[in-house]
């Protein structure tokens, strides 16, 4: 359920740079709103997992579990104050972008432990989400993406949310305020546009 204004307000109260500058003023508040806290807490770690399953798929090699990608993303969520003051569909937003950070971070550093140049880019946009153990595959699609939001920030963001955040098209266009058939459109496009580049990466 989204987090009411009172919550947000209570949890930009602690975390505001007037309540970290005098802790003592605060510390009652601070201890009333743990429970708040650690509602929200529960529910971002539990959407985190929930993306860090559709990215791991348990196969021989992986160099990621779904819990140490969801401590990695909640360390980066932790810093944003966004994440604390949004609706669930936003959160969603904010966290396939965690997740996309901690997957290249993770997929440069798999890569760097290789010998030899860069495997052959097999990156297919009819999944969702990239194997967790495709190094190349990850760092090429971040590229793209890179590229494709100079010309499109939309549709970046469109596969953004779907590919690293799972969304469905509905809940895309409602996250862009765009329509549902906008937002296919939108996909097509994207997906033309990144299998050329995918494509000539090989």
């Amino acid at each position: 359920m989204p987090v009411s204004a009172e919550t947000s307000a209570r949890i930009h109260a602690v975390h505001s740079p007037i309540a970290a500058a005098h802790p003592g003023t605060h510390i009652s508040r601070v201890s009333a709103d743990q429970a708040a806290l650690d509602a929200l807490f529960s529910l971002a770690y539990e959407e985190l997992h929930r993306l860090a399953q559709r990215v791991w798929r348990g196969e021989p090699g992986v160099s990621l579990s779904p819990t140490t990608l969801v401590n990695e993303a909640w360390l980066k969520l932790s810093a944003t104050p966004a994440a604390a003051n949004t609706s669930p569909l936003h959160f969603k937003r904010i966290a396939a972008r965690a997740m996309r950070q901690v997957l290249v971070e993770a997929a440069r550093r798999r890569q760097a432990t290789k010998r030899g140049g860069r495997e052959v880019v097999h990156v297919t946009l009819d999944q969702q989400v990239p194997r967790a153990d495709e190094s190349d595959d990850v760092i090429a699609l971040h590229e793209a993406l890179d590229r494709l939001a100079l010309l499109s920030p939309r549709q970046a963001q469109l596969v953004e949310s779907r590919y690293f955040g799972g969304l469905d098209v509905q809940a895309a266009a409602e996250l862009l305020g765009i329509s549902e058939s906008t937002a296919l459109r939108d996909w097509r496009l994207a997906r033309a546009w990144l299998a050329r580049e995918l494509q000539a990466s090989r």
